[in-house]
């Protein structure tokens, strides 16, 4: 599921007042003070989350201790699990009846568009089987000759080697680092997207325990 303009649906609980917009010539001594959110704010993501989190737990989700942008609701069919990023949304679990309703009502408060059946999210490629779901990055297998070489090869070796020394402390990346510092040598295009996805994975995971 995706939400139209998100960040758009935040309240905010702050005063904060803007230029006015040019063309238009308010009284002298005036400002816009802003009722809802708008992009480029630093309060909109968090206005936005609380809208989101006050609506969806009216109909008796709650937020997971190990993550909080996870709702989930236990039914006497199963458990419904929602879990959000920004504006986009999957939602899985083992009671289809309340999966519609839920869609029905968030549709009621947001603008809303059902993508289908999740087949990527955040850059895993997703499939779907008959007893769970695999989630897992196609063409992972490099070799030296994969792609383009790469015209500066300096900002390669750096990240790999800034890899290579948080391997000491985050052990979870220390096979694929392990593979992208084959190549420190004479990277290649396919080779610096594998390293990307590194780093994307750091940020994402930058306050998961192990």
């Amino acid at each position: 599921m995706d939400v139209k303009n998100a960040l758009l649906n935040g309240t905010l609980s702050e005063e904060v007042y803007i230029q006015p917009p040019y063309g238009t010539f308010p009284p002298h001594h005036k400002a816009c003070l802003l009722c809802r959110a708008l992009y480029g704010l630093k309060q909109a993501p968090r206005a936005w989350f609380a809208t989101f989190s006050s609506t969806i737990t009216q109909v008796g989700f709650t937020s997971s201790p190990h993550d909080t942008a996870l709702f989930t609701r236990h039914t006497p069919q199963g458990i419904v699990l929602l879990l959000l990023y920004v504006g986009d949304m999957i939602i899985t679990g083992s009671d289809p009846q309340t999966i519609s309703d839920l869609q029905h009502y968030l549709g009621q408060h947001f603008e809303m568009k059902d993508l289908g059946s999740l087949n990527y999210f955040l850059g895993l490629k997703v499939s779907q089987r008959s007893d769970g779901f695999n989630a897992f990055r196609p063409n992972v297998h490099l070799t030296l000759y994969d792609g383009v070489p790469l015209e500066d090869v300096s900002l390669y070796r750096q990240l790999v080697g800034s890899f290579i020394y948080l391997t000491m402390t985050r052990s979870d990346i220390a096979y694929v680092v392990h593979i992208v510092s084959q190549f420190m040598a004479a990277p290649r295009t396919i080779h610096f997207t594998a390293v990307l996805c590194i780093l994307r994975y750091i940020k994402e995971t930058l306050g998961h325990g192990l």
